[in-house]
C-alpha cells in the first residue's frame, strides 16, 4: 500500500503527496499486477515488492527535476512506464502542463500505457515506434531505465534527438565503472545519487554531452 508513510519512509525529496496522487500510484501499482498475468510488464519475483523495488525506484527522478523549468519528458523504450508513468503522476499536480512522451515499440505495452493515461488522466504521448528508427526529436529531458546500456542511450541522444537538457538514467553497481569508461568517447557532465532502493546502484543526470573527436 502507498502511503503518507510510504512516501515518507522513503526518503524521496517529495514534499506534502495528496491524497489523488497516492490513490494513483496505488491504482498504477495494481494495474501493472493485473496485466502481468497477461503480458511481461515486470518480472514475477519483483511482483511483491513492486511499491519499493519498482515505483519508489523510478519516483527518484523527481529529485533531478526542476519542475518550473521543464515541460516535456520522453521515456525510451518505456515497457511498463517505469518511470515514465510515475513521473506523470507526481508532475499532474505540481505542473500540469507536463508532459511524457513514450516510445514503446511493443503494441501490448504501448496499448497498457495508453489505458493507464487515459484513467489517470495523465498528460502523455504515446508513441508505439522503436526509438532507433526516429529522427530530429526535442524534449527537455530523457528518461530510461533498464531498457539500453549507458553508450546505447548516449547514441540515442546524440544521434535521434537534435535538443535536449539532460538525461536521467539507472545504473547498477557497476555504474561508477561505466561512466568513467564512457568519459574515454563523450564529454558530458555529470550529477550522481546514490539509489534509495540499492545502496550498490546509482541515479545520475547527464548534461552538456557532446562526443570526443577521433
Amino acid at each position: 500500500m502507498i502511503d503518507s508513510n510510504f512516501i515518507k519512509n522513503s526518503k524521496l525529496v517529495i514534499k506534502n503527496v495528496s491524497r489523488e496522487t497516492l490513490d494513483d500510484l496505488n491504482k498504477y501499482s495494481l494495474s501493472i499486477l493485473k496485466k502481468n498475468k497477461e503480458i511481461n510488464l515486470i518480472s514475477a519475483s519483483t511482483e511483491k515488492s513492486i511499491n519499493t523495488r519498482h515505483i519508489t525506484d523510478s519516483a527518484q527522478v523527481i529529485d533531478f527535476i526542476d519542475k518550473n523549468d521543464v515541460k516535456i519528458c520522453t521515456d525510451l523504450g518505456s515497457g511498463a512506464g517505469l518511470p515514465g508513468i510515475v513521473l506523470a503522476i507526481l508532475m499532474k499536480p505540481k505542473n500540469p502542463e507536463f508532459k511524457v512522451i513514450f516510445y514503446e515499440k511493443s503494441y501490448h505495452k504501448s496499448n497498457f500505457l495508453k489505458e493507464i493515461s487515459k484513467k489517470l488522466k495523465l498528460n502523455t504521448e504515446i508513441n508505439q515506434k522503436n526509438i532507433f528508427d526516429e529522427k530530429d526529436l526535442s524534449t527537455d529531458i530523457i528518461i530510461s531505465r533498464a531498457f539500453k546500456p549507458l553508450p546505447v542511450i548516449f547514441e540515442i541522444a546524440s544521434k535521434n534527438f537534435i535538443k535536449f537538457k539532460y538525461i536521467i538514467l539507472f545504473l547498477g553497481k557497476s555504474g561508477k565503472e561505466i561512466l568513467k569508461e564512457a568519459s574515454k568517447k563523450w564529454k558530458f557532465d555529470c550529477e550522481k545519487k546514490k539509489s534509495l532502493t540499492n545502496d550498490e546502484s546509482l541515479v545520475v543526470k547527464i548534461s552538456n554531452l557532446k562526443k570526443k573527436n577521433g
